[in-house]
């Protein structure tokens, strides 16, 4: 059956970094888009970041273009996310998940990013 599970989260400090792993198993990862997703107190899910399953073509959504960047390890069955100049508004469980935006049909438990002085 299909897992995912991230790892990575933490507390930082505003303008702090952090790097975000999925281990993926349970299907053939090299073969799927792979997404980000993340939802902040309160709030919905919100899209994050996705990257085609050969690892060239990726989609930020604006909150994050220039600070985020999305990576995949596909003999590793492994995807990143690694997360620069970290702002409050980060603050949320990032998932990652199985499928392109909008459309994935599995995700994992979450890590929880804090991003606060």
């Amino acid at each position: 059956h299909v897992q995912l599970v991230e790892s990575g989260g933490g507390w930082v400090q505003p303008g702090g970094s952090l790097r975000l792993s999925c281990a993926a198993s349970g299907f053939s990862f090299s073969l799927y888009y792979m997404t980000w997703v993340r939802q902040a107190p309160g709030k919905g899910l919100e899209w994050v970041s996705s990257i085609y399953s050969d690892g060239i073509s990726t989609y930020y959504a604006n909150p994050v273009k220039g600070r985020f960047t999305i990576s995949r390890d596909n003999a590793n069955n492994t995807l990143y996310l690694q997360m620069n100049n970290l702002e409050s508004e980060d603050t949320a469980v990032y998932y990652c998940a199985k499928g392109p935006m909008g459309a994935y049909d599995h995700w994992g438990q979450g890590t929880q990013v804090t991003v606060s002085s």
